[in-house]
């Protein structure tokens, strides 16, 4: 005996309107992978940073380097969790978007406390040139090795 059968109702898996989501598995392991990955380069760049004004001469002063080239850098990681947040999105990953979006917050917010913080300190160079942590010129602070005379 043959019975009559209906036609679904409504199917979202295909269509134009299809919903199609990532693996969630896949999801976490690529969010967390990408925030590991962003964060160790966050570290190489503000220890390199701070190894520029580091030095163990002790008869030497040393000034860190101006920070806006490592601000530079930092942006750079910025803008690829921006992009790779848009790709994840586009995948249907959003455990990923959701990581790389907290992610460019944290490095607009570095970013932008270390330009206020460089900025205030040219102030503070341009009003007082010999304020502590301000570069000097190395010829003044060192003697040069004509001008030492051998008795």
């Amino acid at each position: 005996m043959d019975l009559p059968t209906a036609p679904p109702a409504f199917d979202a898996t295909e269509g134009p309107g299809s919903h199609r989501r990532a693996d969630r598995g896949a999801d976490i392991g690529a969010g967390c992978g990408l925030v590991v990955l962003e964060l160790i380069a966050l570290v190489v760049v503000f220890g390199l940073w701070w190894l520029s004004g580091f030095d163990l001469d002790p008869d030497g002063t040393v000034t860190a380097d101006s920070l806006w080239g490592y601000l530079a850098a930092a942006g750079g990681v910025g803008v690829l969790a921006v992009a790779a947040a848009a790709v994840a999105a586009r995948a249907g990953a959003f455990v990923t978007v959701a990581g790389q979006a907290v992610m460019a917050v944290l490095v607009c917010l570095a970013v932008f406390g270390g330009a206020a913080a460089q900025s205030h300190q040219d102030q503070v160079c341009r009003d007082l040139p010999s304020a502590s942590g301000c570069p000097t010129d190395d010829r003044t602070s060192r003697p040069s090795a004509g001008s030492e005379r051998n008795p």
